[in-house]
């Protein structure tokens, strides 16, 4: 039988949940209890497909069209699961995009914008959103945020993606400098460092090539690094807030 609300963990809000570790993050979330929210821009089939499943295995969720690019989305899909669930009590910050794979001197201005705006601006904007609603100290009940950084902004994607390297490396300062703003406010926040993960924002060819060099001698699913998100968002991880945590295999 389905479930009822006072059943739930809580509220989980998941930015680009439709595919990869988004969608994985979604199906581990409702199966630990959480009523989940998704983000999805394009990915509509996916994204019906993903409620369809959830909602055979007795549980809630929704699906909310949303760029996390724009401002006016970000703040009508909190809206939409204030309405659905309430509050969020957890967020991950999934939604990202790497851009064109070229060196430095070949980078567009429009292309540079649309990875800031959706990789940086729009997680930023999703924890104003958050803690707004968490913040102990504006009423809320506490909360956890997860934010997906990468072993990017550490390798530092030197003739592939500097651009998206950057962009990774700014979300480890907003982790570690927002644990810190709000960790006294009943809010944790960490990242997860995904490394050569099995999903399709890789470039053709590109998994293949690289795998050998990992020390695990393989990529690894987007199942793993949601376990790890899950951890983080769950009372399992209670005293761990600022921390990025690699999930890269040893890359």
């Amino acid at each position: 039988m389905p479930l009822l609300a006072e059943d739930s963990r809580g509220t989980l809000l998941v930015t680009g949940g439709s595919r990869g570790i988004g969608a994985a993050v979604v199906r581990q979330g409702s199966a630990a209890g959480y009523d989940v929210a998704f983000t999805y821009v394009r990915e509509r089939a996916a994204a019906d497909a993903l409620i369809a499943e959830i909602a055979a295995a007795g549980r809630r969720a929704i699906a909310i069209r949303a760029d996390v690019g724009g401002e006016d989305d970000i703040v009508a899909a909190f809206l939409a699961v204030d309405d659905a669930f309430g509050p969020v009590t957890g967020l991950v910050n999934n939604a990202g995009i790497v851009g064109a794979t070229c060196r430095v001197e070949a980078l567009e201005h429009e292309m540079l914008e649309r990875v800031f705006a959706v990789n940086v601006i729009g997680t930023m904007l999703c924890c104003r959103e958050a803690v707004r609603r968490m913040s102990t100290a504006q009423g809320g009940s506490g909360g956890a945020i997860v934010n997906l950084s990468s072993r990017a902004a550490d390798i530092g994607g030197g003739g592939v993606y500097v651009h998206y390297a950057a962009s990774k490396g700014a979300i480890d300062s907003l982790t570690i400098g927002l644990a810190t703003e709000v960790a006294g406010e009943g809010i944790r926040v960490n990242a997860v460092a995904p490394g050569l993960i099995l999903t399709d924002i890789h470039a053709p060819g590109r998994l293949e090539k690289l795998a050998p060099t990992v020390p695990m001698k393989r990529a690894g699913t987007a199942d793993e690094v949601a376990e790890t998100i899950l951890w983080l968002l769950s009372p399992a991880s209670s005293y761990v807030t600022g921390a990025v945590v690699d999930v890269g295999g040893g890359r």
